[in-house]
Formats: structure tokens, sequence, C-alpha cells
């Protein structure tokens, strides 16, 4: 099952094409995409089994983020050794490094993003979690059962603001207006055969800079999801950032960093990708 946010409004995506939710529901469901995960289950179970029109056609750039409004967007760093060892830091032990993408950087799966003023903003392909069930002290082997689906994400960065001052703003420099792309839709994780084992890449230009597999994960989704909810409780709607793969402009000799003009695509196997495209 695909779920999408077409002009702002909740849509299945049945054979590539748009069914709205609150027409074909006859007006059970809202039209809001980001309250559909209050109802998570019982939109599942209606969506699974509902006689649904044929849908019409669509414009990708028209697409909005599948979770445009979380309450909580948590991301994960240094959750991939090669990317950890790439900038310099040791593969984390206990919890990663946890921070935010501030809820304004949030934007769908087709966008033009500007750069900020003398900064040197990188990529970061990753998996994106929104949870469907409020997951309070969950245990790794009960984590999947809170999770609504699946998307991609890019966790894009401007590395000055983020490594300035005494100590990293991390969540300031990957914060900026359209720095959070989600999308192209949220895939329900039974569509997968394994959603622990799923291929990421990233590219500029046509060049691929990123290739990496989330079974690579030093912390797999369910054990982010046990430990996110052993100090916080996870709500309906929340995403995750889960982490990026080895290939980022920080880590390379010479270092490089996003340009004018430049066209950013990040795919996950199963899923779809985002196209973001760079303009001063």
């Amino acid at each position: 099952m695909r779920i999408a946010n077409l002009s702002g409004r909740l849509t299945l995506i049945v054979d590539g094409r748009a069914v709205d939710v609150e027409q074909a529901s006859g007006g059970r469901f809202a039209a809001d995409p980001q309250a559909v995960y209050e109802r998570w289950e019982e939109f599942h179970t209606w969506a699974k089994t509902a006689d649904l029109p044929t849908g019409d056609g669509f414009e990708p750039a028209k697409l909005g983020s599948p979770a445009p409004a979380p309450r909580q967007t948590l991301a994960i760093g240094l959750n991939y050794r090669d990317h950890a060892s790439e900038s310099g830091f040791a593969a984390p032990e206990g919890l990663p490094p946890v921070f935010t993408k501030f809820a304004t950087s949030i934007t769908g799966p087709v966008a033009e993003v500007k750069l900020p003023e003398g900064g040197h903003t990188d990529w970061e392909v990753e998996l994106v979690v929104v949870i469907g069930r409020r997951a309070e002290a969950v245990s790794e082997t009960d984590a999947w059962r809170h999770v609504a689906g699946l998307a991609v994400g890019q966790d894009i960065s401007e590395r000055v603001v983020q490594l300035a001052g005494p100590a990293p703003q991390f969540s300031l420099g990957k914060s900026f207006p359209g720095f959070a792309p989600i999308g192209p839709w949220l895939v329900t994780t039974d569509e997968f055969d394994n959603p622990d084992d799923l291929e990421l890449r990233c590219a500029i230009n046509g060049e691929e800079v990123q290739k990496g597999r989330t079974r690579d994960l030093i912390f797999s989704v369910p054990a982010l999801i046990a430990g996110l909810s052993a100090v916080l409780p996870l709500l309906p709607g929340d995403v995750i950032f889960t982490g990026t793969p080895a290939g980022v402009g920080l880590g390379r000799n010479p270092q490089r960093w996003l340009a004018a003009g430049d066209e950013l695509v990040s795919t996950i196997e199963g899923i779809g990708e985002l196209r973001q495209t760079f303009v001063a």
C-alpha cells in the first residue's frame, strides 16, 4: 500500500494512479495527510478491503511529504560504520547521536532547494520511518508493529553551521528550508520481503555518490524504536531519519559540496525516489 500527500490531500496510489481518500471513504477519513496516523490501524484495515475507484493521473511535483507535520522528528547520526569512519568518529555504542530536523525544513519529493550563502551543503540519503502506533518502552521484537510505513529521506546538511561553535549545531545546520525532503509516498511494511534489508542510492547529476543497504545499520529500525521509546514516547505520525551510508561530501578528499544547478536523486529499493534541484 502506498499512501501519499497530493496537493495537501491524503491519497492512495494504486497502479500508478491517485485515489482521494476523503472522497473514496465518503468522508470517513479526513483529507489531512497527517491526521491519518491517529487512526492508522482503522485506516489500514479500510484501505486493504475498500472497493476503490480507478483514480486519476498526477504530477510528481504536486506530491508533498507523506508526514508533513510530525510532532517529533528524530534523526540518527553515525548509524553506518563506514559513514562514522569517513566522518572521523568511532562507531557509537549505546544509542547513536540523536538530533532533530525542524518542521519547516520538511518538503515533498520533488523540490527546488536554495543553497545557504557561503555554506557547504552536503547530501545524506536515508530510510525514513513513520510511526503508526504510539510506542513507549517497546521491545525490538514488537517494534515493527508500531510502524506505519517507510519512505525515502534526504538529510541535507549545511556543514559550516552544523560544525560551528563550541558544540556542533546538528539540528540547526540540517534545518534550512527544503533540507528534509520525504517521499515520494509512504509504503507499508507488508509490501517488503524484508524491510530490514533495502538498498539506498544517491546520485548527483547522474553520478552515483552513495550506495548502501539498510542491513548494515549499526542500530536497526527495531533497535532504534526500542532505544528511543525507552526514553520518550513515539507518537503516531512521528518521523525517524535512520542514518546515512558512506559517500557524503564531508568524507571525500577533496571535500565536495552541492552547487547551484545540481540535481540530487535519492532512491530506495521498493519505495521510489526524491529529486532535488539546487539554486543559489
